[in-house]
C-alpha cells in the first residue's frame, strides 16, 4: 500500500508530458496508471533486499519510479561486474573507505573537498582563485555540513514516520484477513542519510558536470536538479550490498543514459512548462526564449523516457506492447506474493 503521497507528482509529471505532447488527457492517464502499477510491482520486487539492507526498515517498500526505474540496469550491470576476475572480491562500502582512506574515506572531509573544488572550478582566472577564498572555503563546509546532518536529519525522519507505518500495516491487516507480507510504501527521504549514498552521490556530482559538457549529442546542463541524484542509489546499494565502487560505476553508467533522456524530452518538458506559466504565471516555470527545460529527477528515468514514446510517439501499437508488459509483470508477482503467503502460513502451521 503506498502512502507516499508526496511522491505521487512522479507519476502526474510523466502523464502531464505525454498530455501536453499529444494534447490528449487519456493518454495523460493511461501514462501515468501504467507508470504506477509497473512501479509498485518494482516496489514488491525488492522489498526483500530493501529491508534486508537498511536497518529499522521492516514492512516498508520504497514505491518512486525515480528510484526503480533503474533497478533492472542496477542488477544487470552488477552481475555483469561480479564476472570480471577479481572484481567480485571488491568490496568496500562507506565503512570501509574508513578504514582504508582514514579521513580522506569520512562523508565530512569528502564534502568539504568536492565543495571547495566546484566553486574553485567556477573562477576564470589565478586572481579570481584567490580573491575567492572565502567564497571556496564557504562551499566546501556547507557541502561537509551536508554530508554530516543529512543522516542526521534522516534518523529524525525515520523515527516520525515509523509509527505511520506501523498502524497502517495494522489497519490494513484488520480490514484484510490473512493478508501476510503487507508492505507500506514510503518516502525514500527515510533512507537518503545511508553514508554510502552520500559518498557516491557526492563523487558523481562533479563528474555529472563534467559529462554534461562533453558528452557529444548532449544538451542537457543539470544543475538544481543534482539534488535530485540522492535518490538514485537508495535501490541500487541494496543489490550492489553498499559497494561503492559497484554503485559508482552503475550511477555512471545510469546517468550518462539519463542525460541524453532529458535531452530528448526536453522540447516536452518545455512545451509543459510553456503551458503551466501562460496559465499561472508562476516565475519558476519561466524557461526563457531560445532555451529548454529538463530535471535530472524524473526525466532521466528509464521509466518517463519508454512509457512517454511508447504512448506518445508509438500510440496504439507503443500502448498495446505497455498493456502486455504491464499484465505480464501483475501475473508474475502476483504469483509471487500467493508463493510467499503459502510458504508462511505453512511455516506458521509446521511451528505449531
Amino acid at each position: 500500500m503506498n502512502i507516499d503521497l508526496w511522491n505521487y507528482w512522479h507519476f502526474a509529471f510523466i502523464g502531464a508530458v505525454v498530455y501536453f505532447a499529444s494534447g490528449s488527457i487519456l493518454w495523460g492517464f493511461f501514462a501515468a496508471v501504467i507508470c504506477y502499477i509497473i512501479t509498485l510491482i518494482m516496489a514488491d520486487y525488492t522489498a526483500d533486499k530493501f529491508q534486508g539492507f537498511y536497518e529499522k526498515m521492516e514492512g516498508i517498500s520504497i514505491p518512486q519510479p525515480f528510484c526503480a526505474g533503474f533497478v533492472p540496469f542496477a542488477i544487470v550491470i552488477n552481475k555483469a561486474l561480479d564476472k570480471i576476475p577479481g572484481f567480485n572480491k571488491l568490496n568496500i562500502d562507506a565503512e570501509g573507505m574508513k578504514k582504508k582512506f582514514g579521513l580522506l574515506g569520512e562523508p565530512l572531509f569528502l564534502g568539504i573537498l568536492v565543495g571547495c573544488g566546484i566553486a574553485a572550478l567556477s573562477c576564470r582566472n589565478g586572481q579570481e582563485l584567490v580573491d575567492k577564498i572565502p567564497y571556496i572555503l564557504g562551499l566546501g563546509i556547507k557541502m561537509g555540513a551536508v554530508m554530516e546532518l543529512i543522516p542526521r536529519v534522516t534518523a529524525l525522519f525515520i523515527e516520525g514516520l515509523k509509527p505511520i507505518s506501523d498502524a497502517t500495516r495494522e489497519l490494513i491487516a484488520k480490514k484484510f484477513k490473512g493478508a501476510v507480507g503487507l508492505n507500506i510504501g514510503m518516502s525514500p527521504a527515510l533512507v537518503i542519510g545511508h553514508p554510502a549514498t552520500l559518498v557516491v552521490s557526492l563523487l558523481l556530482i562533479p563528474v555529472t558536470i563534467l559529462l554534461a559538457v562533453v558528452l557529444p549529442g548532449n544538451e542537457f546542463l543539470p544543475l538544481a536538479s543534482l539534488a535530485g541524484m540522492f535518490y538514485l542509489f537508495l535501490l541500487v546499494l541494496p543489490i550492489t550490498k553498499g559497494n561503492i565502487v559497484k554503485t559508482f560505476i552503475i550511477g555512471l553508467v545510469v546517468l550518462i543514459m539519463g542525460l541524453y533522456f532529458v535531452t530528448d524530452l526536453a522540447p516536452y518538458f518545455t512545451q509543459a512548462a510553456h503551458d503551466v506559466y501562460a496559465k499561472t504565471q508562476d516565475a519558476a516555470v519561466n524557461i526563457p526564449d531560445g532555451f529548454e527545460g529538463g530535471a535530472l529527477d524524473f526525466a532521466s528515468s528509464p521509466f518517463a523516457w519508454i512509457i512517454f514514446h511508447l504512448t506518445y510517439t508509438f500510440k496504439y501499437i507503443g500502448s498495446a506492447i505497455l498493456v502486455l508488459c504491464t499484465l505480464f509483470l501483475m501475473i508474475l508477482n502476483r504469483r509471487a506474493i500467493v508463493k510467499y503467503q503459502k510458504s508462511v502460513k505453512a511455516e506458521a502451521e509446521a511451528n505449531k
